[in-house]
Formats: C-alpha cells, sequence, structure tokens
C-alpha cells in the first residue's frame, strides 16, 4: 500500500508539471475565451433585452385586447340572455296576475251575487228598463214631445234647475217601477 501512495505522489508532481506545458497554456487560453464569449453574450442580451421587453409588452397589450374583446362578447351575449329569460319571466308573471285577477272578480262576483247585491250588468239593464218605462210612462200621461222641445228652448238657467228637480223626482217612480218590473 505505500507503493501505491508514492505512486499517486509521484502523479502530482508530473500533473503539476503537465499543467506549466504547452497544452495547459491552449487550456488557459480556451477558458479565457470562452469566459470572453459569456461576458459579451450578457453584454449583448443587456442591449437587446430592452428591445426583446418592449416587444414582449406589445404582444402582451394585443393579447389582452382579443381578450377583452372576447369578454366583452360573452358578457354582452349572458346580458342578452338574461334580459330575454326576464322579459319572458315577466310575461309569463303578467299572465298569471291576470289569470288570479280574473279569478278573483268571478268569485266576487259569485259572492256578490249570493248576497243578493245586482252585478253592473243588472245595473245597466234595470236603468234601460227603467228609461223605457219613463217614456211609455210619459206617453201614457199625454205629454207631448213638443213640450219637451219647449223646455229645451226655455233660458239656461230655468232649463238647468227643472231638469235636476225631474231627476229627483223621477228616480222614486223609476224605483218603483223597477221593484214592480223586478217582482212581475
Amino acid at each position: 500500500m505505500v507503493k501505491k501512495i508514492q505512486k499517486n505522489g509521484s502523479d502530482k508532481k508530473a500533473s503539476a508539471q503537465a499543467f506549466n506545458s504547452p497544452l495547459s497554456g491552449a487550456i488557459k487560453d480556451s477558458a479565457q475565451q470562452i469566459w470572453l464569449a459569456g461576458l459579451g453574450a450578457f453584454a449583448k442580451a443587456q442591449e437587446e433585452g430592452g428591445k426583446a421587453f418592449e416587444s414582449l409588452v406589445k404582444e402582451g397589450l394585443s393579447i389582452q385586447r382579443k381578450t377583452q374583446a372576447v369578454a366583452e362578447e360573452r358578457i354582452s351575449e349572458a346580458t342578452n340572455k338574461v334580459s330575454s329569460m326576464a322579459t319572458d319571466i315577466s310575461s309569463k308573471a303578467s299572465g298569471q296576475w291576470d289569470k288570479l285577477e280574473s279569478i278573483f272578480e268571478e268569485r266576487v262576483a259569485k259572492a256578490l251575487n249570493k248576497l243578493g247585491v245586482p252585478s253592473a250588468r243588472d245595473v245597466d239593464a234595470l236603468i234601460q228598463r227603467i228609461d223605457a218605462l219613463n217614456q211609455h210612462v210619459q206617453q201614457l200621461a199625454g205629454k207631448a214631445p213638443a213640450k219637451t222641445a219647449a223646455r229645451k228652448a226655455a233660458p239656461a238657467k230655468k232649463a238647468a234647475a227643472k231638469p235636476a228637480a225631474k231627476k229627483v223626482a223621477a228616480k222614486p217612480v223609476a224605483r218603483k217601477a223597477a221593484r214592480k218590473a223586478t217582482t212581475a
């Protein structure tokens, strides 16, 4: 073993001598050139790095604009869908409210009818019958249509006072006639 160690010691001496040889100078020169090439590449990267950064920023802006346009398009589509759905829902809701209102009106009309309260149609029919009976009573009483024309020609003050009195007087008669007509 000792011999091996001695060999290793002699190898170190040989390698130190070989390092001083022309081959070692070439390796040093080559390493120096590689180092200088790295420094040159670094300097060039710094110079062109600004240009590369600016081009990357431009590309980023164009991509951002494209994505914003796509996003705005998607948002407008979603907005249109939601608004159409809201319109559909509101039309359905208004239709349901109309149905509910008509059902409510029918039920109220039935309840009022059960209580004996006349409907608007019944009142209109009674008014028409009262008017017809008033005309018939006037014909039987012998009042001529000429007298009604003379009343229309009277001064405005008297004409305004008399029809109001006539309406008040006609109402009890009309009510009595309506009662007789409904009982008959």
